[in-house]
């Protein structure tokens, strides 16, 4: 045998040791025990029947977190980029006219995305830190008779939620389809895709449902399914056609077929994932949310720190941003917190929210308890009280 020109690195000699940590920024959030010990199962081969039957499993626990009774109901291996992907990779053909809803970075990236598989993209934009009026998103559409409409509920970049619920009718009347970004919301606060005549919806798994990232979860309407089998061209990328991932996940009545090695392990603690979702129940699942994140709003106020959504009803519960005071250096905010307390904040990522412009707090899933925002609480004051010193000794 030839001599290994390339040495065993050293560093892969040593011990792996990860930090145990408190994950309050956007996301990801921590991992529930239950999660993390179903992913100890054993492997399973991806055409097994055992994993056929998670796979199924899961398809049921989506279309109830979902509120839909969609037949194109599935998982796919990667983040909830590919959530973002797969939509607008299976219904947008080249020439077709798309409306994105562009209020931060993923309204940013959803039209880069739409473009780059053919779409002639109409960006609709407002000031960072609002929403959009059901009354501009109409004016919108009937000026540009888009084939889709791209919006997200709950924009992280920002902290700001954005109401969908009679959207999905507006859109229909103007024969659009109506595609929503959940990654933040779902789970959280409330969402009916049938109900809310919504055309395709996805979220990423490692925000409120707690799984460790590489799913994305996503559903679409049989208005949505026809326009995928009615395509003049098949979709631009082959990982992305659901007219072979949908066979692969049971979704048509037709044989499975192979599509990609899902991993069983990632499968296995969604499944978990859901049927806690099931146990405690989407009312108060949500419900939860919405206390955890009253308690910490009310502890923020006191604070002093100011909420970058200025209305209170355009905030987002599951993600808060703030504006960063100039009484305080925010890297010396945040080293506090992690060093001495292993709490991770999030920062701003673009533009007007970004260099550390924003704070931004995220309350999802297994993070979600007053124990929790409690101790975060905690943490940020003395944070802010080190962080405030500091600044004046600088002076």
């Amino acid at each position: 045998m030839m001599k290994m020109e390339v040495a065993p690195p050293k560093v892969l000699k040593q011990p792996l040791v990860i930090p145990q940590r408190v994950l309050m920024g956007p996301g990801p959030s921590n991992v529930h025990p239950r999660v993390l010990h179903a992913m100890s199962h054993n492997v399973l081969g991806h055409m097994n029947q055992e994993t056929f039957q998670i796979m199924d499993e899961i398809k049921e626990g989506i279309r109830y977190l979902f509120q839909t009774k969609n037949d194109l109901t599935l998982a796919t291996s990667a983040t909830g980029h590919s959530g973002m992907e797969a939509i607008l990779c299976n219904l947008i053909e080249p020439g077709d006219k798309v409306l994105v809803a562009v209020n931060g970075l993923w309204g940013t990236r959803a039209a880069d995305m739409a473009e780059r598989y053919g779409g002639v993209v109409t960006e609709m934009t407002v000031k960072l830190g609002k929403n959009f009026t059901f009354d501009v998103i109409e004016s919108f559409l009937s000026k540009v008779r888009p084939k889709l409409l791209f919006i997200v509920q709950g924009e992280t970049s920002t902290g700001v939620f954005q109401p969908i619920e009679g959207l999905g009718k507006i859109c229909h009347r103007y024969d659009c389809l109506l595609a929503v970004d959940l990654v933040a919301t779902v789970g959280g606060v409330p969402f009916f895709m049938d109900k809310w005549e919504v055309d395709a919806a996805y979220t990423a798994v490692q925000k409120i449902l707690s799984v460790p990232t590489g799913l994305a979860i996503m559903s679409f309407s049989p208005k949505a399914q026809k326009v995928i089998f009615d395509r003049k061209i098949p979709p631009k990328v082959f990982f992305w056609d659901m007219r072979i991932l949908g066979q692969q996940w049971k979704c048509y009545d037709k044989p499975r077929i192979y599509h990609h090695t899902v991993s069983s392990s990632l499968l296995s603690a969604l499944r978990e994932s859901l049927a806690m979702l099931a146990e405690e129940g989407l009312e108060n699942v949500i419900k939860r949310h919405e206390i955890c994140y009253e308690r910490l709003a009310k502890g923020l106020q006191d604070l002093g720190l100011k909420f970058f959504v200025e209305e209170e009803k355009d905030r987002l519960i599951t993600v808060t941003s703030l504006i960063v005071r100039d009484e305080f250096d925010h890297k010396e905010f945040l080293d506090f917190c992690m060093k001495k307390y292993s709490l991770e904040i999030g920062t701003g990522l673009l533009g007007q929210t970004g260099g550390g412009k924003l704070l931004r707090v995220g309350l999802m899933g297994y993070n979600a308890t007053l124990e929790t925002v409690e101790f975060t609480l905690k943490v940020m004051k003395e944070a802010k009280d080190h962080a405030e010193t500091k600044s004046s000794s600088k002076l």
